[in-house]
């Protein structure tokens, strides 16, 4: 009975994750990738579509002027704008205010596709694609269908992790997005986060789970693993997107 006693307060008083933590891009990965699908329409229109993570469905002209996107939470309006034969520069905007920069450039042998995305206090975010099928015209090399390939890409390239002790049994998590919470089964809110509450598990010394809510539904469930030495953490995700679509994502970090 001792013995359960103190094994209890050992899980229940420390939270293994707790330190700063650096995104270890070789060893991380998204299931499914991205995919991107470029089609030149007859009247100089491109339809682009994006799903995976992030999911996009617009048509415009690279004509300078803007074209609503409905339905995307970070930004409603786009902007394309052609740079050369293999180059194109979007803007996407907010109701009117520019929240991000994207740049994307052909190989000399039209088969890679790089993006690099620029916004306000975020690092710089490069996305390989490989041409994967599609059409390819002369007119537009840029059309056809693309995976985002993850060897030489990744989104939240950089991520750096900080989590902190927070009075008795509680953390401060600080990241993409942020939360202060307990272990004690009850929801806390997120902040800059597509969902709204968080509930924290300690499984054992070396493992946390985090099960996230939008609008009261379970969307997201987070394993989070120390390793024995306290060195990496994985970080094993599943769940669903706003579009509906199921993703895993396995993320490793290293301390800082």
């Amino acid at each position: 009975m001792l013995f359960a006693m103190a094994a209890a307060l050992q899980i229940g008083g420390s939270d293994p994750r707790i330190g700063s933590w650096t995104l270890v891009t070789a060893q991380s990965s998204l299931d499914p990738a991205d995919k991107l699908s470029i089609t030149s329409l007859p009247d100089g229109t491109k339809h682009v579509v994006m799903s995976g993570e992030t999911h996009l469905d617009f048509t415009a002209k690279a004509d300078g002027h803007e074209t609503a996107v409905p339905g995307n939470p970070a930004f409603n309006q786009i902007v394309l704008h052609r740079i050369g034969k293999k180059q194109v520069e979007v803007t996407e905007k907010k109701d009117g205010a520019v929240v991000a920069m994207l740049h994307s450039k052909l190989s000399t042998d039209g088969n890679e596709l790089a993006i690099t995305t620029t916004s306000r206090g975020r690092t710089d975010q490069t996305t390989v694609w490989t041409r994967s099928g599609g059409v390819r015209a002369a007119k537009d090399p840029l059309a056809g269908e693309w995976t985002e390939d993850l060897s030489k890409s990744r989104l939240r390239q950089g991520l750096v992790l900080k989590i902190e002790p927070n009075a008795i049994d509680g953390v401060r998590f600080s990241g993409d997005y942020s939360y202060t919470a307990r272990f004690d089964g009850k929801p806390y809110d997120l902040k800059n986060s597509s969902n709204d509450t968080v509930v924290l598990q300690q499984v054992d010394p070396h493992t946390v789970d985090a099960i996230y809510r939008r609008d009261n539904q379970v969307t997201q469930k987070d394993r989070w693993t120390v390793s024995a030495d306290g060195q990496q953490m994985t970080l094993t995700t599943t769940g669903s997107l706003e579009t509906g679509q199921h993703l895993t994502e396995k993320l490793v970090f290293k301390k800082q």
